[in-house]
């Protein structure tokens, strides 16, 4: 089998036969979900008219970006560019990601099964079988038409829990919208969450999670927690060379989460403060409590998710949890800072790897001496 060449085309199988090259068919992907998980929806669109589009009552945003994707290439003959705004998918064959997976026998880096296996190894078959397949990112919402039609059918396939197909480009105003453009988002018909800030964060936002304090050389400024921003710093920038939209979001607390924002501020990057109830400082010491001041003065929204004020550690606990998994759904990515050994945040890393997939970096913070 002839492979595919870097610009697109396949060679021709006969030499010198003077054949044109054949030109790659590119078509549109997207995945969406109401709940991750909840009922879901997939897409694809073709530049040249034809889409199609299924659906699952239980499912994931991303199961339904791997399920676009491959279906987009089993309905395709000939080479094939896939276009998708989840670097999920681009990324893992972009970057062969899978190549590692099979070396360590579909186990990731941290010698844990690979999620989603059960999509992912059939996909990564055919891909390979074929050798005319390719992947190119787009930015979702970012308004490219293709890109838009995708995401609005794979919205009305969650909503409506049925499939369709077509020969030619449905009208893209009768095609309902994302209400909220987030990862998972609600279907059709859904309410916007009012809380969702006016910055691209479902898009663009990076959030940064991760050890308090005591992990981090303790409260007051010392070379670990130094350590820790300068590297956040240096993963920040890199990210905002590949999105110059890229959004910081923090909850603020102290340790990993206010040096994230600190590194934010010094690389001038847009902040984004999401606190799960009001006045989460006020048990804090006065220096910390002027810390926490400074940040919220800094950023340029601050979204307060609860009303109430928790009577309780226990009621405290609750409400953080809530504010890290509404931060897991509307985000495009985190960066957790963990030493791979803290119980409490081996839980928030199994959350945030069902939400976000690749887009969970880790950062682990140096070693003490």
């Amino acid at each position: 089998m002839a492979r595919r060449s870097g610009s697109g085309y396949r060679r021709g199988d006969a030499r010198g036969c003077g054949k044109l090259p054949a030109v790659a068919t590119v078509v549109y992907t997207d995945g969406a979900c109401s709940g991750n998980p909840g009922p879901g929806g997939w897409a694809w669109v073709r530049t040249d008219g034809p889409w199609a589009s299924g659906a699952d009552r239980h499912t994931t945003n991303q199961r339904m970006e791997i399920t676009a994707a491959y279906e987009a290439v089993r309905a395709a003959t000939g080479p094939v560019e896939v276009v998708s705004d989840s670097t999920y998918v681009v990324n893992c064959f972009r970057d062969r990601w899978w190549e590692g997976w099979i070396r360590r026998g579909w186990t990731n880096s941290k010698k844990e099964p690979v999620a989603n296996r059960d999509l992912w190894e059939p996909f990564v078959e055919l891909v390979r079988e074929r050798g005319d397949v390719t992947f190119r990112w787009v930015k979702g919402h970012g308004g490219d038409p293709l890109n838009d039609i995708a995401d609005r059918l794979a919205v009305a396939a969650a909503a409506s829990q049925l499939g369709a197909s077509g020969s030619t480009h449905p009208d893209v105003t009768k095609l309902p919208t994302d209400p909220t453009g987030a990862v998972g988002a609600p279907s059709a018909g859904a309410r916007r969450d009012g809380r969702l800030p006016a910055a691209p964060i479902a898009e663009s936002g990076v959030a940064v999670f991760g050890h308090r304090p005591p992990e981090l050389g303790g409260y007051g400024p010392n070379p670990i927690a130094d350590g820790v921003r300068d590297e956040l710093r240096r993963v920040l920038a890199a990210r905002r060379e590949m999105d110059p939209d890229l959004v910081v979001v923090s909850g603020l607390r102290l340790g990993a989460e206010q040096l994230g924002a600190e590194a934010a501020v010094s690389l001038g990057l847009p902040l984004v403060a999401v606190l799960p109830h009001p006045d989460p400082d006020a048990r804090w010491s006065a220096d910390a409590r002027t810390r926490f001041a400074d940040l919220l003065d800094r950023a340029e929204e601050v979204v307060t998710l609860e009303r109430k004020v928790p009577r309780n550690s226990q009621e405290v606990g609750s409400s953080l949890a809530r504010r890290d998994g509404w931060l897991a759904r509307n985000v495009a990515a985190a960066i957790l800072v963990w030493d791979r050994q803290t119980p409490t945040l081996a839980r928030l890393a199994k959350s945030l790897e069902d939400h976000l997939g690749g887009e969970l970096w880790y950062l682990e913070p140096p070693v003490p001496g």
